[in-house]
């Protein structure tokens, strides 16, 4: 796969019959970045929403589509041909046999699939991307769930649509991931908590580190957990210590999920192309800590406070939730490794066009005219 794509790039050039030199600037234009196939592709991975009964008809009919008409090898994951509605359908039942099936943190398919076809809500997507660690196909997403915020295509003329992408004619969007690195002190240690929900340390505990690094689409998220008692997490930034949040947490989010948790805890909607990453406190205890936006590449740490009373959880994209403790730490940069996200349109146009239906953006009854008659009362 190969995408056409300019980067910000800042040359200097000499002015003809002049000694003076000009910078000429070149800005990245969000609707150039295309989809360009070196050679067609052969294999498609299709994942569907898992026990939703709604995506059966659909993904049985993309499925002889594309093995029957297209001729491509279809990736599936094992669990889904497991479903009773699937495996018990005799008429179906010769294509699955064509399918190649995979485990999810058992089978490594990074190298096998060209594009990925996503059918179900937001959360597919975010499925997909966490099955890739590096690279990320092209995704290409249908809007057959509750939101549908970042799947634009509809499913009514999916023939033509999923032709129109094998033959490379589509615009993209590069989703840019976070790449996070937990590291566990004394991980092995069951920390014993009182009737209060202070942390009762244990000195006779063997040291021990683990690490576990994960690649995130929409955000982090560092909440207080179940205890009643504030989040005290120390925020650095290129190992600069810019605050203490102190609340019930704080959500490290990309452009992406901007318009995700963060916007519902009051950030502001970054569209995807911006390289940026999102800091948003939630519920801050303090009237001086509001968002902020810092530039990707950046290296944020977070860690529980000395004197913090009770541990922190943590998630990544709404998964692999898990508690950290005293000495743990986040560490959190943007990926190398983005989401190259398939547009209906455009990646402006399809943008506006999400925040219009999914989040009623801009939607108020508007005034009546006024009369020069009128406007004498």
């Amino acid at each position: 796969m190969c995408t056409a794509m300019k980067f910000n790039e800042c040359v200097l050039q000499d002015t003809p019959g002049d000694h003076n030199k000009v910078w000429k600037w070149h800005i990245q234009d969000p609707a150039s970045q295309r989809l360009t196939w070196n050679k067609p592709p052969k294999s498609v991975l299709v994942i569907k929403k898992i026990r939703d009964a709604t995506l059966l008809q659909p993904f049985k009919e993309l499925c002889i589509f594309l093995t029957e008409v297209k001729n491509m090898i279809v990736y599936v994951e094992k669990k889904v041909l497991e479903d009773p509605a699937i495996s018990g359908d005799e008429n179906f039942g010769a294509i699955t046999k064509k399918f190649c099936t995979f485990r999810e943190d058992l089978d490594d398919i990074s190298n096998r699939v060209d594009f990925i076809i996503c059918l179900g809500g937001d959360g597919t997507l975010l499925y997909a991307s966490s099955l890739f660690q590096e690279s990320v196909p092209p995704v290409m997403a249908f809007h057959l769930g509750s939101l549908g915020f970042l799947t634009p295509f509809k499913f009514d003329t999916y023939q033509s649509q999923v032709t129109q992408i094998i033959e490379g004619n589509a615009a993209i969007v590069l989703r840019s991931r976070l790449k996070v690195r937990v590291l566990k002190e004394n991980w092995e240690k069951k920390a014993r908590v009182d009737e209060k929900g202070i942390i009762l340390t244990n000195g006779d505990i063997e040291n021990s580190r683990k690490v576990v690094q994960y690649q995130v689409l929409n955000e982090v998220v560092v909440d207080r957990g179940p205890s009643s008692y504030l989040s005290n997490v120390d925020l650095f930034l290129d190992g600069h210590l810019i605050t203490t949040v102190q609340g019930d947490g704080v959500i490290v989010s990309t452009p992406t999920g901007s318009t995700a948790y963060a916007v519902a805890a009051g950030a502001s909607m970054i569209h995807p192309n911006v390289p940026a990453i999102m800091i948003t406190p939630i519920c801050p205890h303090s009237l001086s800590f509001r968002p902020i936006v810092v530039p990707a590449g950046v290296e944020l740490k977070i860690m529980l406070s000395r004197d913090a009373r009770n541990t922190a959880w943590v998630s990544f994209d709404g998964r692999k939730r898990q508690e950290i403790c005293h000495g743990d730490s986040i560490t959190i940069t943007t990926s190398c490794f983005p989401v190259p996200s398939i547009c209906f349109r455009d990646p402006v146009n399809d943008w506006f066009e999400s925040l219009a239906q999914c989040l009623h953006w801009n939607v108020r009854k508007k005034q009546n005219y006024l009369s020069s008659e009128d406007e004498e009362f």
